[in-house]
């Protein structure tokens, strides 16, 4: 599997502008919603870590995506502290997410130069996360907040990287209102990789819905 400098992760999120999330606790589920998302033509996935053993499916994840996502960029979400960041470093995960800002975590990542997006929701903790390093913020969760918060956030601090999750949909006036504001990406669960489609199986749907997402996107930013 390849590894990525934290620049280099950062500007994969702002090239693909999408960074899928998804948790199971079945590996095989995991391995063929990653696969479907990376045919889909995503190159970042979020695995959400909120399960008992869940660093050992990511494990196996990532000599999955090894043989079969040579390009996918995997990181993993939901992390509350800096040994849960350390433990799945160690494991390859190529960036961070936490649901809250901790300078704990901010200083592993920092350690091993690897990128993390804490959740932030007032401009002061994004001021606070970008003196940390932070390159990317995440706006969590994103329903609450809107598009007109980014676009006021944005005013004072036009350097500011933004990635809402939560409250972002597929569909093209949520992707635009969002990029319209001023979001460098955005990060797409359960209305993304619906519970539909795992419990179906129908991982070609999946691909096909990224790949819709992606086209919203690129149409969005022109």
């Amino acid at each position: 599997m390849k590894t990525y400098t934290r620049i280099e992760v950062a500007k994969t999120m702002e090239s693909t502008g999408l960074v899928p999330l998804f948790y199971h606790p079945d590996k095989d589920v995991v391995c063929q919603a990653v696969k479907a998302c990376y045919d889909g033509g995503a190159r970042l996935f979020e695995f959400t870590a909120r399960g008992a053993l869940a660093h050992e499916v990511f494990s196996d994840l990532v000599k999955y995506c090894g043989q079969h996502c040579h390009d996918m960029i995997l990181g993993v979400g939901s992390v509350t502290d800096a040994a849960s960041a350390s433990l799945y470093i160690q494991l390859g995960a190529q960036f961070i997410v936490t649901p809250v800002f901790r300078e704990d975590i901010a200083i592993a990542c920092n350690r091993r130069k690897i990128l993390w997006a804490p959740g932030c929701g007032t401009l002061t903790e994004i001021a606070k996360a970008e003196e940390f390093g932070c390159e990317i913020v995440k706006l969590f969760p994103g329903a609450t907040y809107g598009p007109s918060f980014v676009k006021a956030i944005k005013g004072p601090c036009p350097w500011t990287s933004i990635m809402p999750t939560g409250g972002v949909s597929p569909d093209e006036k949520n992707i635009t209102d969002w990029f319209n504001a001023g979001v460098t990406c955005v990060g797409m669960g359960s209305k993304l990789i619906s519970k539909e489609i795992i419990e179906k199986g129908d991982y070609k749907k999946l691909e096909k819905n990224v790949e819709a997402v992606l086209n919203m996107i690129k149409k969005a930013r022109k």
